[in-house]
């Protein structure tokens, strides 16, 4: 197994009084990179982290929201020697990740395939909602939506033995609904043809199979002790785990489910469905559901690099919320991976990453250190994240959010909230303040006075002026550096770095 260095450096920051190094160490600390339209973010200092990332071994996902970033990391890994690490997964390509047989897979963990697919789906459906500033916290629609996912999935398992997107689309949409006066009912036939009727008789015949198979176990004593219902309905759940289940699944759409008001339900089933409905269009059935998988989130620690060329300029919300399940599922599979068994470092890098955020992402980025995670988020400004975790606590998210990144870069901004909030995370410091005072009259007399006031180190509209590449800059952008806990080489804990856009490693 290769053996990675956490001090390995990958970046050397030059200055006046000395040097500062970037390590793997740090680079697992998080990396948040902001600027303006044309900064030079990109193509500055994005760019020379992603080929310094590459050069040293590093797996990868790779999450795209503009239709360029394909052929920028085609580059990247030729100039690194990577190319035969990089796997694309793209309309019309060979590659495909199928989620239900991957989630079919992880069952070794403790977790139930039930309990990891409604985490999956509802972390992916809830992302959305977010973003819309929607829903918000409404405990309500959110426990609905649980055992909405809950109890069809298990339907599914219980009937057919696995789980698809289309029986669970079809469960769902056709689910027992409360008749309302003046309505038109199904006739019995009608009913008994559809696909929740279908799965249920499925499933009730599996399990009286089972209970046969269990009463046939008993000798007569026990079978006379449990003449009593209470009795024999009590021991035979306990007795056939799936007996128990059906139980439940039918309580909650006979009883619980079937009573919910129209419009309540129309909000869940909408929410539900309208993302299995988009990832049954192709060709996103084809790469997320229908064919087997040419890779997964676990071969990044081979030393993979998988980009998702599904830019959401493109593919606007399906090829976000895909983006999203996937990132979701990486993040999850890093985490449990023991580091002492493989300990190559792992990036998750996302222009424009304002559009893949969901709601667990503090929580991973808050232990991304120990997995060995390198996150490299990238966005214009404070504004997009909090346009992009809707609802009344956005500021609290993006404050989250972004505490969790130990290292930010800033480069020229013209938002002036960005740059008040990388003015004050720099800080303040004392400056001697010189004064003059001169009398004139009968008599001329001057004084002269020193006083020490805090002033900014890099007041906000620094930013402003900050070089943005290009040939007219000699291709030098300028940027900010913070880091968390340690101080540079100069005594405080930022730096004015210039990056090079003809950097080559």
């Amino acid at each position: 197994m290769e053996q990675f260095d956490l001090d390995t450096v990958l970046i050397e920051f030059a200055a006046k009084t000395g040097s500062s190094n970037w390590t793997i160490r740090d680079a697992v600390e998080g990396l948040g990179i902001f600027g303006g339209i044309g900064s030079g973010k990109s193509s500055g200092s994005a760019r020379m982290v992603a080929l310094k990332f590459l050069s040293n071994g590093f797996g990868g996902l790779v999450l795209t929201a503009k239709a360029d970033e394909k052929d920028t990391w085609l580059e990247y890994c030729r100039l690194t020697g990577r190319l035969d690490d990089l796997v694309v997964i793209e309309s019309g390509g060979q590659n495909f990740f199928n989620f239900l047989e991957y989630e079919s897979s992880h069952k070794s963990d403790g977790t139930t395939l039930t309990g990891n697919l409604v985490q999956v789906l509802k972390t992916v459906i809830k992302a959305g909602e977010e973003k819309d500033g929607s829903k918000e916290d409404d405990a309500f629609w959110e426990t609905a939506l649980d055992l909405l996912i809950f109890n069809v999935i298990d339907l599914c398992m219980l009937a057919y033995g696995k789980v698809s997107i289309q029986e669970i689309f079809d469960i769902v949409t056709t689910a027992p609904k409360k008749k309302e006066a003046g309505t038109l009912k199904n006739t019995e036939e009608e009913e008994k043809r559809n696909a929740f009727s279908i799965a249920m008789q499925k499933a009730q015949k599996k399990v009286l199979e089972q209970i046969e198979d269990w009463k046939e176990t008993l000798d007569m004593k026990e079978l006379w002790f449990l003449e009593d219902k209470h009795l024999l309905e009590q021991a035979l759940l306990d007795a056939v785990p799936d007996a128990r289940k059906l139980s439940f699944i039918d309580q909650f759409f006979i009883e619980n489910y079937r009573s919910v008001g129209e419009k309540t339900r129309a909000i869940i089933e909408f929410s539900f469905t309208g993302f299995l409905f988009r990832l049954m269009q192709e060709p996103f059935y084809s790469l997320f559901c229908r064919n087997k998988s040419t890779v997964t989130p676990d071969d990044c620690l081979e030393g993979k690099i998988i980009l998702l060329n599904l830019p959401v300029k493109k593919y606007h919300k399906v090829g976000r919320d895909i983006q999203v399940m996937f990132k979701y599922l990486f993040q999850r599979s890093m985490e449990k991976r023991d580091v002492k068994l493989n300990g190559r470092p792992v990036f998750l890098f996302a222009d424009e990453a304002q559009h893949f955020l969901h709601e667990y992402d503090s929580e991973y980025q808050a232990t991304a250190r120990s997995s060995r995670i390198a996150t490299v988020y990238i966005s214009q400004n404070l504004s997009n994240y909090h346009a992009n975790m809707g609802g009344n606590k956005s500021e609290f998210r993006v404050k989250s959010l972004t505490g969790t990144f130990g290292w930010k870069v800033f480069h020229s901004n013209a938002d002036f909230d960005t740059n008040k909030y990388a003015s004050d995370l720099i800080g303040e410091a004392y400056v001697e303040d010189y004064t003059n005072t001169i009398t004139s009259g009968e008599r001329f007399s001057s004084s002269r006075g020193t006083a020490y006031k805090l002033e900014k180190m890099v007041r906000p509209e620094e930013f402003f002026s900050l070089r943005t590449g290009g040939p007219l800059n000699q291709f030098l952008v300028d940027g900010y550096i913070h880091r968390q806990g340690q101080s540079f080489q100069n005594g405080v804990n930022f730096q004015k770095v210039v990056f090079n856009q003809n950097f080559n490693p």
